[in-house]
């Protein structure tokens, strides 16, 4: 993905959102959304028995990774962030065609908040040239699938079956 599409200058504004690059000081809401997460998560995206990440390692991501294409989603209303959405490299998908990938924490959940910042970020990779979007999603997961169908995303054929955390599916978008 070109610089420009992973978001590490990228600032785009809806009616109620700005979605704009993380800040360090933002790290524990990252961690509070780890926390957050459903115990049908795979291991590797939940906090570990050890306390891991650390809102100190989450820092250090922030700071060298640049949330990797995620951007912070901030509700102007209240000037605090509630999460995430943007673009990531997806090895799943076809050669460059990039992810649309987001998370909000619980407690703004069922308000739209989800589908307002998707939609700008789906009119943002439209305008950087991509004309397909993918999307993964835990087949369990209705709400995320939910927001995926009201913003454009069609479920494929194409599933990946895993017997302790269930099956992902495959979405996608044209631009």
């Amino acid at each position: 993905m070109a610089d420009g599409a992973r978001g590490s200058e990228v600032v785009l504004e809806t009616s109620r959102l700005v979605l704009r690059p993380w800040r360090v000081a933002e790290a524990a809401v990252q961690r509070e959304l780890w926390t957050e997460r459903d115990p049908r998560v795979p291991l590797h995206r939940r906090i570990d028995a050890d306390g891991h990440p650390t809102v100190a390692e989450l820092e250090d991501s922030i700071r060298t990774h640049r949330s990797r294409g995620l951007l912070a989603v901030e509700r102007k209303a209240f000037g605090d962030v509630i999460g995430y959405c943007g673009l990531v490299d997806s090895e799943r998908g076809a050669a460059g065609e990039p992810e649309l990938a987001f998370e909000l924490l619980r407690r703004v959940w069922c308000q739209g908040y989800a589908t307002e910042a998707s939609l700008a970020v789906l009119d943002w990779a439209r305008s950087c040239g991509y004309t397909r979007v993918w999307a993964t999603v835990w087949d369990w997961n209705t709400a995320s699938r939910r927001v995926l169908a009201k913003v454009g995303f069609t479920e494929t054929e194409r599933e990946e079956v895993d017997p302790v955390y269930g099956t992902t599916l495959f979405a996608m978008r044209q631009l």
